[in-house]
């Protein structure tokens, strides 16, 4: 289950149903901002946050500023993992 995931070190999950169909009922502007994500986001996890961010009254381009943050956090998850593994081998 490495395809296309690179050397990301963060837990990968199996999903349920078809992500492309998921995927394509997503509105326009999410849509876009995950062809342009660092990490392979899952439909799933990016509408969820949508959802809450347009919940909280958020437009959509502050909802899309959280789902460049909620990136952000991971990446930098990644980072210090990352770093933790390799201070771990010297």
């Amino acid at each position: 289950m490495s395809r296309n995931l690179g050397q990301c070190s963060l837990r990968r999950k199996r999903r349920d149903g078809d992500p492309m169909e998921t995927f394509d009922g997503l509105p326009a502007p999410v849509r876009q901002w995950v062809t342009q994500a660092a990490l392979p986001w899952s439909p799933a996890s990016v509408r969820r946050i949508w959802s809450k961010s347009r919940a909280k009254g958020l437009s959509d381009d502050e909802a899309l500023l959280s789902l460049s943050q909620a990136e952000a956090r991971t990446l930098a998850r990644d980072q210090q993992s990352t770093a933790f593994k390799f201070n771990s081998m010297i």
